[in-house]
């Protein structure tokens, strides 16, 4: 594998894309390997559900919003109404999620985990929360600042963004 580049190469590099084709590569291929690693651990619980990673996104985003309506968690998903329908009848039928009906519109419906659905979820973000804090940990403070600004940088939806400010 091509040797990585330092910060001030990458950044220097950026500003002329034509001249580092390769140094973008690299992190792209990062990404991939991040995010594999990132979900194998989580991949494995899900397994013992039958379950995929779009049944483990949406409780992730149920348990950190109680109280979520499925139109919500449709814009943060960003999948069809059909897919999520599917994810979320199982999870129900399973006992991991609760739907009741809104207080002011009762055609809402709004969404929180059951105790099952909170224990799942902390298995499941478990090892992330510490592959992450590891890698801040050893990424020193300002390093965390720069990785956050590139992944903002990355995400195109702007309502989501403002998440993060």
């Amino acid at each position: 594998m091509t040797d990585v580049k330092s910060s001030e190469q990458l950044a220097s590099c950026a500003r002329k894309y034509t001249h580092c084709e390769e140094e973008l590569r690299q992190t792209i291929e990062m990404l991939y390997f991040a995010y594999r690693d990132f979900t194998s651990g989580s991949d494995e619980i899900l397994k013992e559900y039958g379950f995929g990673r779009a049944h483990h996104r949406a409780i992730y985003f149920v348990g950190r919003n109680p109280g979520l309506t499925v139109s919500n968690l449709l814009e943060i998903l960003k999948i069809t109404k059909q897919s999520l329908n599917r994810v979320l009848s199982q999870l129900v039928r399973d006992g991991f999620i609760e739907q009741r009906p809104g207080s002011i519109d009762r055609r809402h419906r709004l969404l929180t985990l059951t105790e099952k659905g909170k224990d799942l979820e902390n298995r499941l973000t478990e090892n992330q929360r510490d592959r992450i804090s590891g890698a801040y940990t050893a990424a020193g403070r300002s390093s965390v600042k720069g990785f956050r600004k590139v992944l903002i940088g990355i995400m195109s939806d702007a309502e989501n963004l403002s998440r993060f400010d």
